[in-house]
């Protein structure tokens, strides 16, 4: 299966953004900007997937999805270009990556907060390795409203396949525990690589087999 989607030409929005925009609402440091100069070639508001334009129903919680693209100077990007675009427009965003013949879907999962529907929350980012740009597309799966296809287009993105009836909200929880173990991880490989001393690196051991172990329950598609 394709890790790209085919939108509707009747969903085509097309518009340049320009980057002065994004930091109108995203508010970003000057660092952040340097990185918007140093990075960003153009960003392009490409597909707006909204009841109008697809004819599928919205909901409190995805009123519209929309996908950019992003076409970038030497293909590299940092998360953070990511997260002030995406706090810069209040719907969730799939966004797609362009390097020379290459292209990368990438998203954070977004939601509205429970504390305050006006602000929305925004998970780690999720990616596909980079793809030729001639790349297949698959068609939008046929679904009832907004929601469960923002699911859909997220589902691919993600390291782990979803387990039966799990909530998306609980599912990218799931997907950030991982890569938090992960990084622990890493950490303890590291210490045990210069750990000299025989009993330190016994407890390096047993800690390194307990996070094992935590990373195969969270990984698995059956909860234990």
């Amino acid at each position: 299966m394709s890790l790209l989607f085919e939108y509707p030409p009747k969903a085509a929005f097309g518009r340049v953004v320009p980057k002065n925009k994004i930091y109108e609402h995203g508010s970003p440091t000057t660092a952040l900007k340097e990185y918007f100069v140093r990075q960003v070639d153009q960003i392009v508001w490409q597909y707006k997937l909204a009841p109008e334009t697809i004819n599928i129903k919205a909901t409190a919680a995805v009123p519209e999805i929309q996908v950019f693209t992003i076409v970038l100077k030497d293909g590299e990007l940092k998360p953070e270009v990511l997260r002030c675009i995406d706090q810069a427009i209040p719907f969730p965003i799939l966004f797609e990556l362009h390097f020379e013949d290459r292209i990368r879907p990438i998203a954070a999962y977004k939601r509205p907060s429970e504390a305050d529907a006006s602000k929305w929350v925004l998970s780690e980012y999720f990616s596909a390795d980079w793809l030729p740009s001639n790349s297949p597309r698959q068609p939008l799966p046929v679904v009832f409203d907004l929601e469960v296809l923002y699911r859909h287009l997220l589902l691919p993105l993600l390291p782990h396949p979803a387990r039966p009836d799990e909530y998306t909200q609980v599912l990218i929880e799931r997907m950030e525990s991982i890569r938090l173990i992960e990084r622990e991880l890493e950490r303890c490989e590291q210490k045990l690589r210069k750990e000299k001393q025989f009993n330190r690196k016994v407890e390096i051991h047993a800690v390194l087999r307990e996070l094992n172990h935590k990373l195969a329950q969270l990984a698995s598609n059956v909860e234990e």
